[in-house]
């Protein structure tokens, strides 16, 4: 059921409050396009899902062009209560100008799994830049999986995206982030102007539990340096975020099983205040990337649910 827009309509809603200082400068107009705030450029989704009847079912809806969903399917034989929704962007990608927030909020109890239809490109910015803004909430003994294919920074492209978790200390939160060089077919390797994405995690009180900066300014900073990428073109991290299984054993079977994915560098370590493990891959070719995240996906849910992960019947 579509619900009644409240701040949703409201274009300072879905605009970061803080602006990093490498593009406040963008702020201008989007000059040879449409203004920031016009029909399509403001995109929201607000969904709250809950158990009902033994299955994860959606409560509140509201979604507003050019963010939608299908509805939930349920693929794994394991957790049958599990919804799988597929987050969708109508046209071909984020432009200069776009504005855009996804509000998630899982009830005590439920389970479900996001994913996006496709990869979410970032096209070039003449002027002013495109930003995403996150946010993530999972109540008492909820599952969330949060795992969107990657991000494709354009030549030129301006991207700041910012992720908000709030956890409750008996819930299940496994995220991930990929991004991609850009247009690799196009000869294009990090062109972009921009890519900018921060992640907190916070406790139901505000605390905050650990914050992540992925920060990438080629012009500034070149990304194939020994410091960032070196030999490497694709980056990708995983958040687990549990208290069915200790963080020292949560590291365990994650470096083990990592450590048999080819042609990637990895590393895994325990999230602070004891919240979870979390996993950095650098990788040559997307492919590479998609296998180890997929991996470490698979180890993470098999551990904490007991059940391996059901085919999403994506390529």
């Amino acid at each position: 059921m579509i619900g009644t827009a409240r701040p949703e309509r409201d274009l300072a809603w879905c605009t970061p409050k803080r602006v990093p200082g490498e593009v406040t400068s963008l702020e201008g107009s989007t000059s040879g396009g449409l203004a920031v705030g016009a029909a399509g450029k403001v995109g929201v989704l607000d969904l709250t899902l809950a158990s009902t009847g033994g299955v994860t079912r959606i409560e509140r809806h509201y979604q507003r062009s050019p963010l939608h969903i299908f509805r939930p399917i349920y693929l794994d034989q394991g957790r049958p209560d599990m919804a799988f929704i597929f987050l969708q962007q109508s046209g071909d990608g984020l432009v200069q100008g776009d504005r855009c927030r996804i509000d998630i909020s899982l009830m005590e109890g439920s389970a479900a799994h996001f994913a996006t239809q496709s990869a979410t490109t970032a096209f070039p910015c003449h002027s002013n830049y495109a930003s995403q803004l996150i946010n993530l909430r999972a109540d008492a003994d909820a599952v969330f999986e949060y795992l969107p294919d990657p991000v494709i920074p354009f030549r030129a492209s301006r991207l700041v995206q910012k992720m908000r978790v709030v956890a409750h200390p008996h819930s299940t939160l496994i995220i991930g982030e990929t991004v991609l060089p850009g247009r690799v077919a196009f000869g294009e390797s990090h062109q972009y102007d921009v890519f900018w994405s921060e992640t907190e995690v916070l406790d139901q009180d505000g605390n905050l539990l650990f914050s992540d900066l992925l920060r990438l300014l080629p012009g500034e900073t070149n990304p194939h340096s020994p410091a960032v990428f070196g030999a490497h073109d694709v980056v990708a991290s995983l958040y687990v975020i549990t208290d069915r299984v200790r963080p020292d054993c949560m590291v365990e079977t994650l470096r083990a099983t990592m450590s048999g994915v080819p042609e990637v560098l990895v590393g895994v370590s325990e999230l602070p205040n004891g919240c979870g493990a979390g996993v950095r891959v650098l990788a040559r070719t997307s492919r590479s990337a998609k296998g180890a995240i997929r991996s470490a996906w698979g180890a993470a849910h098999e551990e904490i649910l007991g059940t391996p992960v059901p085919d999403l019947r994506k390529g």
